[in-house]
């Protein structure tokens, strides 16, 4: 387990990580309207939601490990107390424009189906949620004995789950645009085409109805 400054550190010093982050907050902040309040669903140490709350987006934060809590808590420390950032203890406790979750964070949920729904509550209409999760296609895992060995539940159920102590599953998009409905419209793919065997993370965009 690591702890919040492991963590922190380590995303900060990993340069590949550091381009999926860069990637995903651009897409984020082209997609927002000036001055949208936005929601960033498992915010790890802050690292995004300084970035929202820099553009000018009052930012929310749900994060449920302690750890990385702790340390959001200094890493943020000027922008909460500007109320720039505001921690909650329950994800459905504010109404924003838009949610946020980088870095696999929905890769952790058994239930998307019961996630947008809950999330449909807080994001009115024309809203989004923007998602960065493990690409289920990257042939890059391709060496590793777990993928071969799922890829046949991949292709048939569109999902599967690797036995480890925060059991990860994996989702084809198909089954989160299915999961999104009817609350949310799945409205992009990226990287599409070839991209998606080549790329770590997918980021997937659906728009409230």
């Amino acid at each position: 387990m690591h702890t919040g400054a492991q963590y922190h550190d380590f995303m900060l010093g990993s340069a590949p990580d550091q381009r999926v982050r860069e990637r995903f907050q651009k897409t984020a902040l082209s997609l927002l309207p000036a001055g949208a309040t936005v929601l960033d669903f498992g915010a790890g140490t802050g690292i995004d939601a300084r970035a929202y709350a820099a553009q000018g987006h009052p930012t929310y934060v749900y994060e449920p490990s302690d750890a990385m809590r702790d340390y959001l808590s200094q890493h943020c420390q000027s922008e909460i107390a500007q109320k720039s950032i505001v921690p909650v203890a329950l994800p459905l406790a504010c109404d924003v424009h838009a949610v946020t979750a980088n870095f696999a964070v929905l890769n952790h949920i058994v239930d998307p189906r019961q996630l947008f729904e809950d999330l449909s509550h807080i994001v009115p209409s024309g809203g989004f949620v923007l998602a960065s999760m493990l690409n289920p296609y990257y042939l890059g895992d391709a060496r590793y004995r777990w993928w071969r060995a799922n890829a046949w539940k991949l292709m048939r159920h569109g999902r599967y789950a690797i036995e480890s102590e925060s059991r990860i599953h994996r989702f084809a998009p198909r089954l989160m645009a299915r999961a999104a409905l009817p609350h949310f419209r799945f409205e992009r793919l990226m990287p599409g085409g070839l991209g998606m065997a080549t790329q770590l993370y997918m980021f997937l965009l659906f728009r409230r109805t």
